[in-house]
């Protein structure tokens, strides 16, 4: 079969191959998948890198989340059948940027019938790594004011569909007026472009003062330091990740004055800790998808050779919306 690989670490462009390489063979609890849509997401760039916490050995194959049909199951397999569309995460090292990937049952899940291929495939990642942040950590409710830093990529994107699922007034920064637009249609309620206006004033001026009930804030660098200036009155901020490529020192001192919670999310943890609520996740999810309250936009269907070029422009912040390779 045909893959991207990662011989050497580095730059996309420069660490990735396209390469024919042994088609997988699925053992006991795994399936084995013809990879039918795989999105681009900012752990493939850091993968790339070598700066993302997993690191597989190289050579490597990244595409951290797919949506496939399954072509065999090992022997001890329950929860998928020869034929299924199915969306999840590979198995690394083998990844989803290639014709075919393996998947451990317990990260195989049902594809909604309501999403096509490249819309399943970008379910995983960002709308579930989204649901936790809101709806485990932070507890989001009807009537909050939600504030979404970075609203037109992967998991920034999925946060304003969920948070206006969930009935909250949603304000997103973007960068740039064709992200304005793309985190318009998403549905935010009101959309700052961080190069030609401080969303620190805009967010204090469309809450009257009051500020946003929660942040969610996969940037980091100066989104976090602003966002500690227009949090509300027992507000939350939830990290998610530091795109922005700075980690911040939070004031702890700020956060007993101004009476607010700085809050972690680690995703990945919850496979290994509690994938229970994964399950749960996933059935809310697809429920979502189903009643039309989500979709993931996708602004980019592009062939499996593209792989490359589209992760190196994803990491460098010039893709809008879902960037999605179709084999």
């Amino acid at each position: 079969m045909k893959a991207w690989r990662v011989h050497e670490l580095g730059q996309p462009r420069e660490a990735l191959r396209y390469e024919e390489v042994a088609d997988p063979t699925p053992g006991d609890n795994q399936v084995l998948v013809k990879v039918l849509a795989a999105p681009a997401n900012f752990p493939d760039v850091l993968l790339c890198r070598g700066e993302y916490q997993v690191k597989p050995p190289l050579p490597f194959t990244p595409g951290v989340e797919l949506c496939g049909e399954v072509v065999a199951a090992g022997s001890a397999v329950t929860r998928a059948a020869v034929g299924d569309r199915v969306v999840g995460t590979p198995t690394l090292p083998g990844g989803a940027f290639a014709e075919y990937a393996l998947m451990e049952q317990q990260a195989v899940f049902a594809a909604p019938s309501t999403l096509d291929d490249a819309e399943a495939a970008s379910l995983t990642i960002g709308y579930q790594t989204a649901w936790f942040a809101l709806h485990r950590r932070t507890q989001i409710a009807a009537g909050d004011v939600l504030l979404v830093h970075a609203a037109a990529g992967g998991v920034g994107s999925a946060a304003v569909q969920l948070g206006k699922a969930a009935g909250a007034t949603v304000i997103g920064v973007v960068g740039g007026p064709d992200k304005v637009r793309y985190a318009t249609e998403l549905g935010a309620d009101l959309v700052v472009d961080r190069h030609t206006d401080d969303f620190v004033a805009a967010v204090k001026e469309f809450t009257g003062g009051r500020g946003a009930d929660i942040v969610f804030d996969p940037v980091g660098g100066d989104a976090y330091a602003g966002s500690t200036k227009c949090i509300a009155f027992e507000g939350r901020i939830v990290v998610i990740g530091f795109a922005g490529g700075t980690i911040p020192q939070p004031a702890l001192n700020h956060a007993l004055i101004k009476n607010y919670s700085i809050v972690g999310l680690h995703w990945g943890l919850y496979q290994l800790k509690n994938p229970a609520v994964i399950d749960e996740c996933h059935t809310a999810l697809t429920a979502l998808a189903e009643q039309g309250h989500l979709r993931p936009l996708i602004s980019e269907r592009l062939a499996l050779t593209d792989v490359a070029d589209g992760v190196a422009r994803l990491g460098e912040g010039s893709t809008v919306g879902r960037v999605v390779f179709v084999p």
